[in-house]
């Protein structure tokens, strides 16, 4: 199967897993650390039909409820969380990081969210399975072995230009008492830069949170006045700007947009999409 791929040459930071009949996505950085449990859907190995064909794990893209979380039970199998254990993200883009203790277990699967507008989750609570959920936006994962916590977060264009991955990691920093140089990050599988299109407007606000030293990295102008954004390179820069070091973060080889078959896409698929999922967990 993974010769269907799409990836970046020269790079290797995910790879394909497949247990219990389901593929799914790991990262050799986070399994190095040997204290956390952590997986990126693909869009196999479920159940759903139609556009949310195969595994979509939203409950909000015109899915069936009993397929969503038969859905869930597999990926929990194969993974290796419990499905009670979830605790999921109220996505909004906004820079929100909330800080999840054993009172939230279950919230957004079990049982209903008591929160809104939480874009980035940190724990320290051994079997609370963080999760969150994309279609062309870039997950982040972040691992602190020395302080044994981990946080997990949804970075869109606004999450990127609102620099919510530094957020994460000063949340930790406060909350833990972690040191940024031992903090592990992935920049998870999400849209590329030669399939993310945007105008200038966007362009402007990254011009205004960026230095402009980064930009030529970051994007480049179009004939048609267009601009192509790089949120995997703004992401390393802002993990840069929070203290990560360089051997400790992971940048994607997959982009979703360049593998539609194999990972749900928003602009490939014209919004007609169900949602991979990123999970993580402290053993």
């Amino acid at each position: 199967m993974e010769q269907n791929w799409k990836k970046v040459k020269g790079r290797v930071t995910t790879r394909l897993v497949e247990r219990a009949g389901v593929p799914f996505l790991s990262f050799p950085l986070l399994e190095e650390t040997g204290i956390v449990t952590q997986g990126f859907s693909t869009r196999l190995g479920g159940v759903s039909e139609g556009d949310c064909s195969s595994m979509n794990v939203s409950f909000t893209r015109g899915d069936r409820e009993e397929a969503v979380r038969e859905n869930y039970r597999r990926l929990g199998e194969a993974i290796g969380f419990d499905c009670e254990s979830l605790v999921c993200s109220d996505q909004t883009h906004t820079t929100n990081v909330r800080v999840m203790t054993e009172d939230d277990r279950g919230k957004g699967f079990a049982r209903p969210k008591d929160y809104q507008n939480v874009d980035g989750m940190i724990t320290n609570v051994p079997g609370l399975t963080l999760a969150t959920f994309y279609a062309d936006c870039v997950p982040l994962y972040f691992v602190d072995p020395v302080k044994r916590a981990i946080g997990l977060s949804h970075s869109g264009w606004r999450g990127t230009v609102g620099k919510i991955g530094k957020k994460t990691v000063e949340r930790m920093e406060e909350t833990y008492g972690s040191d940024p140089a031992d903090i592990r990050v992935v920049i998870g599988p999400s849209i590329c830069q030669d399939c993310y299109e945007v105008s200038v407007d966007v362009i402007d606000e990254f011009r205004q949170a960026f230095s402009e030293e980064s930009w030529p990295e970051l994007f480049y102008e179009k004939a048609d006045g267009k601009y192509q954004l790089n949120l995997w390179k703004a992401n390393e820069w802002i993990f840069a700007e929070a203290g990560i070091r360089r051997e400790h973060m992971a940048v994607t080889d997959l982009c979703t947009c360049c593998n539609p078959t194999l990972l749900f896409s928003h602009r490939a698929s014209h919004g007609r999409r169900g949602n991979l999922g990123a999970f993580l967990m402290l053993k």
